[in-house]
């Protein structure tokens, strides 16, 4: 009998991309494997990306958890890689340890994934040293996330900001586009390139054409957090055509 899994994703209210991108990677696996998967949301608002407004969305978080918990979901993803990295270095663990605690308190345990905590082990589970990222963010957040990547022991050689605060903009990008953006980065010792260090902004099929254009192992926020779901439900990660990580 094929099992099934149910996937909760707690969503920035203007997030659009999450649920096309991390389904999308799910769907990728059925076409080789077993498992089936459905998906099911609760959002947060956010409209603009300040940092305030990210940490007034953090707050609604467990309340999301509660509420995905009530629909006895097998792993939870919170993808707002900023917002996490914007609330302290090292807050993803904190974060992910609180929204577990909620779920335990109404009786239906779950694992929770973070982008941001995703993207930290995604780049350890390729052994990556010195990275590059693009981001959408305005130079300050991307500055933050540089800042949390290095706290963790990465060093980053170049980022590329595109400067858009809004966040419906963001998920306006054409998802090729890194495979232009990435001739703006200088790649020289870089080991492992970040095309988007955003899970609204696309890029899921750019990855595999970035890593075969620069020979640098590419993987994403979206990438990572499919992948570390993945792993929490103990599940076979090989899955052609998305990078490194998938390989």
């Amino acid at each position: 009998m094929r099992k099934h899994y149910r996937i909760g994703q707690i969503v920035p209210s203007s997030n659009v991309t999450m649920e096309t991108e991390i389904p999308a990677l799910f769907r990728a696996r059925e076409l080789i494997c077993d498992e089936r998967f459905t998906f099911h949301s609760s959002r947060m608002r956010m409209k603009q990306v300040t940092k305030e407004e990210l940490a007034a969305m953090d707050g609604d978080s467990d309340r999301c958890a509660l509420e995905l918990s009530d629909a006895s979901v097998d792993v939870m993803g919170y993808a707002c890689l900023v917002a996490i990295m914007a609330m302290g270095l090292g807050y993803h663990r904190e974060s992910q340890a609180r929204l577990h605690q909620v779920t335990v308190e109404n009786g239906q345990p779950c694992p929770v994934v973070s982008s941001a905590g995703a993207l930290v082990e995604g780049l350890s589970a390729l052994g990556a040293q010195r990275i590059a990222l693009i981001t959408p963010y305005r130079k300050p957040l991307t500055d933050l996330v540089c800042q949390y990547l290095e706290s963790e022991g990465f060093e980053v050689l170049d980022a590329i900001s595109l400067e858009i605060p809004d966040n419906l903009e963001v998920a306006r990008q054409d998802p090729m586009a890194p495979v232009e953006l990435v001739d703006r980065l200088n790649l020289s010792n870089v080991d492992t390139l970040v095309a988007s260090a955003c899970v609204q902004m696309p890029s899921l099929p750019a990855v595999a054409h970035l890593q075969a254009k620069t020979g640098v192992p590419t993987l994403s926020a979206s990438v990572a957090t499919s992948y570390r779901m993945m792993r929490e439900l103990q599940l076979d990660t090989q899955i052609p055509g998305f990078g490194a990580l998938f390989e």
